[in-house]
């Protein structure tokens, strides 16, 4: 097939411009009580002292500019929250300032109305890079699709990539839609013509490349943590290790290859980066991988260097190793599948998986060390011996198919007729070019738009067919080529919503993108085509429908990946010097990140409090984050609930390792930037941003001065003293957490003092020493004291209603892709109240956030 070159961008520009917004209308007049601010405020915030920037006499009360508007909002929320005026002035009684508060906000909110009425609260967007993606698996039917990294990065507003001013459209935006868009279809193109058979083969491991040569020595290796270890069960098998017998006895004796494996004692990591590289994916689509697989134990060398492994001693294992398992594209491009954990004994294990064409299967032994040069030592090593894990075989299963030609294929081509070409691949054959096109570009549209489809779309992107199969495309590629005009189209990259109440079909879309991050599936668009989908009952029934659907997975990981900037948890890496035990584990990472995705999920299905947000009495662990957060074990690398001990400093996301790690460097942690995510991310009070003057504090990594010291020099600046007195307690509060979230009681440093006994994940012996002591005591604001982050998250939960109005905040922006405005305020407090008897439950929150105003009106 030869791939169309068409430019659908001016297109889509052209089309652009027609949804520019109105002009803005002019909002209500109002005034708020000058004699109030003259009496409280103008003091510090008149023309002459102006403190802040702000001057109170020269604000004009014009609520149709934005930045005006914005400033009123900030007068109200300091004096909302007693700090305005300052506490060391006369303040004004309670009902003088809920008069006053009244008299501000009710023009403010009228004014916000209005606006909203007449523009709408969101504007104009495209899909994001995760919604299309999502998009086009479900109408395709092709879930392995990979197309997210071929867009270009999202912009970001208010914490999300849902917000329409910061989802720019350009020539270069839509040429990259065009190409991913082509690759998607063409994806799901049947290749051939009969049903392609479903194989079952097993890839034995003495037989892959990648396990065989390392058995060998050679001149950049002679170390036997980097090569593997030819065994028969659990022995070492000496003759094939000293070349005087083949690696394998092969289908002549089936018994004996049964028991053949091939063992490390090391993680899946340069230079020992074993693989099934004798398998890759023939075709990108849905396969069962079974592997067979055993822990067992090296016995030590003989000699005074007993931490290095000796091949021809070998016994059973002596615990379960997990495993982790990686689909490879060259070059070292990975994509986690799964885990799982196998006996001593020879344990099969199974993952449902998709995979792309051309990948191949990589394990990871993901407990066992990674050697970094020089001279390494393993830390698992004991004077008997040390770990590892033996792989036998892995089978693969696929490809599977549900039908054939698939659902995508059926989508673009009906059913018309495949026939061999003479390259051997299938060709779709049509007797009435025209008349089949504009037959199957109808059904595609109707599928693929999300609206009732206008004629004027049929002709446009029929011109597109007609006009490639004039210039000598075949069928297949003409309909490509309408199909990628399509799907570059504003009616279906875009969210189509006029000003006012949605539609049914608009409110089909905002569900589906909420909570699925994809398009509404068939029952929610015959909901919508009821014209019944506004019914209260029906929109809750549609809603907890979406939430049991595991697609709803979707929207806890991409809500988490910019509420929490989970996405950001391996942009890090914890120094080699400083933090060795959690350098380059992998498993670490994936299980921490695991932990907060499931956590959420958890409490979206069980309704359970927001509360919970900050002091859960539960967490999802494995064994590999109940050793790091110092809990009594757990068996499996299988994330569970599991109950916390009562004294456990652990429970709700505050604690999490993610978060600690996405709020810290890698190297030092620091209370302002801890701080200000609490604040933000928790308790929905952004501190405005540092004055450009004043230098960030750098931490000390030789440990002389802790960061609490410096922090103290840096607030006697009178600029910076008022917003540390908010950002710095909770910051505080955490540094009894290191940079992965480990507990810590003294700093680590470098440099000078006595390094701890022990090696790291790589192999390489402490050089770190504990330094400081660590204070996590603090105060709040408001003077109410903490001595750790025990007693700041009891103090956090005194207001436990900010904790669900926050999180009904940063649910609204995500859902409707417009930030919170002053004129949303009210709606949200009635569903607080309507939400409290479930105590602000997660499930009850996200369903009033439907049902509100704000999501059913642009």
């Amino acid at each position: 097939m030869r791939i169309p070159t068409l430019n659908t961008a001016p297109l889509f520009i052209a089309a652009l411009c027609s949804l520019a917004p109105s002009p803005l209308v002019a909002a209500e007049a109002g005034s708020p009580d000058r004699a109030f601010l003259e009496r409280h405020c103008t003091e510090c915030h008149d023309a002459e002292t102006k403190k802040g920037g702000l001057d109170l006499t020269a604000l004009k009360f014009d609520l149709r500019d934005a930045k005006i508007f914005a400033e009123w909002v900030k007068v109200h929320d300091r004096v909302q929250d007693g700090e305005m005026p300052p506490k060391k002035q006369a303040r004004p009684d309670a009902t003088a300032t809920e008069a006053f508060l009244k008299a501000l906000a009710e023009p403010m909110i009228a004014a916000d109305k209005t606006r909203a009425s007449n523009e709408g609260r969101s504007t104009w967007r495209r899909l994001n890079r995760y919604e299309y993606e999502n998009t086009l698996r479900d109408l395709l039917g092709a879930p392995w699709l990979q197309i997210k990294e071929m867009l270009p990065e999202d912009g970001e507003a208010h914490r999300f990539n849902k917000i329409g001013d910061a989802l720019d459209v350009s020539h270069v935006q839509m040429a990259r839609y065009l190409s991913a868009a082509d690759y998607a279809l063409r994806q799901v193109v049947a290749n051939q013509v009969s049903r392609p058979q479903t194989k079952t083969v097993r890839y034995w491991v003495r037989e892959q490349p990648a396990f065989a040569r390392r058995m060998g020595y050679s001149v950049f290796n002679k170390s036997p943590e980097r090569a593997t270890f030819p065994l028969l069960g659990s022995m070492a098998q000496t003759d094939v290790l000293a070349g005087k017998a083949p690696i394998t006895v092969g289908a002549k004796n089936p018994k004996v290859r049964e028991q053949e494996a091939m063992g490390v004692v090391a993680s899946t990591y340069e230079p020992l980066e074993i693989k099934f590289d004798g398998f890759k994916a023939p075709v990108a689509g849905h396969y069962k991988l079974r592997f067979s697989a055993y822990s067992f134990w090296a016995g030590a060398a003989k000699g005074e260097k007993w931490w290095h492994p000796d091949r021809e001693r070998t016994f059973p294992g002596r615990r379960p190793e997990p495993v982790t398992i990686y689909s490879e594209t060259p070059p070292r491009l990975l994509r986690l599948l799964g885990s799982f954990d196998v006996n001593p004994d020879p344990t099969v294990r199974e993952l449902d998986v998709h995979l792309l064409a051309g990948e191949t299967i990589r394990p990871d032994p993901a407990r066992l060390f990674r050697s970094r040069p020089p001279n390494y030592h393993n830390p698992l090593a004991e004077r008997d011996g040390q770990p590892g894990v033996a792989f036998q075989w892995m089978e693969v299963v696929g490809p599977i198919y549900d039908q054939w030609p698939t659902a995508g294929h059926k989508l673009l081509f009906g059913n018309l007729q495949l026939r061999p070409s003479k390259s051997g691949a299938a060709e779709v054959i049509s007797l009435k070019p025209q008349q089949d096109a504009e037959r199957l570009l109808r059904a595609f549209l109707k599928r693929a738009y999300r609206q009732p489809v206008a004629e004027t779309e049929v002709k446009r992107f029929l011109a597109v067919i007609n006009g490639a199969l004039k210039t000598g495309f075949s069928f297949a590629d003409a309909m490509i080529a309408g199909y990628s005009a399509v799907l570059c189209s504003p009616q279906f990259v875009c969210l189509e919503e006029k000003p006012g109440r949605l539609d049914d079909c608009a409110l089909a879309s905002r569900l589906a993108y909420f909570i699925w991050n994809s398009e509404p599936d068939q029952e929610l668009r015959a909901a919508a085509a009821s014209g019944e989908l506004h019914n209260p009952d029906l929109l809750r029934v549609q809603t907890a429908r979406l939430l049991n659907d595991r697609k709803s997975r979707r929207f806890v990981d991409a809500f988490l990946d910019y509420w929490l900037d989970l996405r950001k948890a391996n942009a890090t890496s914890p120094d080699a010097a400083l933090y060795p035990d959690y350098y380059l584990d992998d498993l670490l990472v994936e299980s921490a990140t695991a932990e907060t995705q499931l956590f959420f999920a958890e409490l979206l299905r069980g309704d359970l409090p927001s509360r919970d947000l900050v002091a859960a009495d539960f967490a999802m662990l494995n064994e590999r984050l109940a050793r790091h957060y110092g809990l009594p074990p757990v068996e499996g690398v299988a994330l569970r609930r599991v109950s916390l001990p009562k004294d456990s400093p652990r429970g709700g996301l505050l604690t999490q390792a993610s978060v600690l790690k996405v709020t810290a460097n890698g190297t030092t942690t620091s209370p302002v930037l801890r701080g200000a995510w609490v604040m933000e991310r928790m308790l929905g009070k952004p501190p405005p941003p540092p004055p450009p003057s004043v230098p960030a504090v750098e931490p000390d990594t030789r440990g002389a001065t802790t960061i609490r010291e410096q922090l103290d020099k840096h607030r006697t600046l009178e600029t910076c003293a008022a917003c540390h007195a908010k950002i710095d307690p909770a910051g505080f509060a955490l540094e009894s957490f290191d940079v992965f979230g480990g507990w810590r009681e003294k700093y680590r440093a470098l440099g000078g003092g006595e390094h701890p006994p022990g090696f790291g994940k790589n192999g390489q012996p402490f050089e770190f020493h504990l330094a400081q002591p660590v204070d996590a005591s603090g105060a709040l604001p408001d003077g109410r004291k903490f001595g750790g982050i025990q007693d700041l998250k009891r103090l956090l939960l005194d207001d436990e209603k900010q904790i669900a109005r926050n999180l009904s905040r940063q649910l609204l922006v995500y859902a409707t892709g417009a930030p919170v405005r002053f004129g949303d305020r009210p709606e949200i407090e009635q569903a607080l109240e309507r939400a409290s008897s479930s105590h602000y439950g997660v499930k009850s929150l996200v369903h009033e956030i439907v049902q509100s105003p704000q999501f059913q009106n642009k």
